[in-house]
């Protein structure tokens, strides 16, 4: 899917106004989520996406490689979050509300499950507490895993 299509989706799928908001969603949700998988499968999913896309994941991945390891994240599984502070990044990363915001990350969520492999998407449905796997498409939802 090209870059170009992927933002359509988002624009569509949450009724945004233009290209602009759809493309802030789909970068803000893309970085909180970068933030909250482990780096292999963010890696993972930056494979798979179009390169204006990728670049969201990759910044925050770049970012973890260059930080000094911090408690509350590890590589190896992503830094522990709940619904709250999900909504929260991304109203600020994207200058919207919680409510806008959770709206926003569920399109571009069901946009992400069209876009990738689905043996990506049931690992990231797998590493996403409960909470945040209830924004994933209906399909997706009932299968969701590990619930930290």
């Amino acid at each position: 899917m090209r870059y170009e299509e992927l933002t359509g989706k988002v624009q569509a799928s949450a009724r945004l106004p233009d290209r602009q908001s759809a493309e802030r969603a789909l970068e803000a949700t893309l970085e909180t989520l970068a933030e909250r998988v482990p780096d292999g499968l963010a890696d993972h999913l930056a494979a798979q996406l179009p390169e204006g896309a990728a670049e969201a994941v990759r910044r925050i991945t770049a970012a973890h490689e260059a930080a000094p390891r911090q408690r509350e994240y590890s590589r190896d599984h992503g830094e522990r979050f709940d619904i709250t502070s999900f909504a929260g990044r991304i109203a600020w990363r994207s200058g919207h509300s919680e409510e806008e915001a959770l709206r926003e990350a569920a399109a571009v969520l069901e946009v992400l499950d069209a876009a990738v492999s689905p043996e990506l998407m049931h690992k990231l449905t797998a590493v996403l507490p409960r909470d945040i796997g209830e924004l994933l498409p209906e399909a997706r939802a009932g299968e969701s895993g590990p619930r930290s």
